[in-house]
């Protein structure tokens, strides 16, 4: 029965603060998003290349593949 009305507090507190558990889902969903495909202005190391998937085009100097595909190496 505790259990009940702490969630329905949860839920009432949320719906008046305007935000709905669909919303605060999402906005949390967007700012995670934002924060892991901001660009950076730095170039990757050869090991941050390798971790993210890719491999090191030595010819070209330029990460192959995975997360930083095509970016120059630092």
């Amino acid at each position: 029965m505790r259990i009940r009305r702490i969630l329905t507090a949860v839920i009432a507190t949320a719906a008046l603060a305007g935000l709905g558990l669909t919303g605060a889902a999402t906005a949390t969903a967007t700012a995670t998003t934002a924060a892991t495909t901001a660009p950076t202005d730095a170039a990757p190391t050869v090991g941050e290349c390798e971790d993210g998937g890719g491999t090191v085009d030595w010819a070209t100097n330029t990460c192959k593949g995975g997360k930083y595909d095509g970016q120059k190496i630092d």
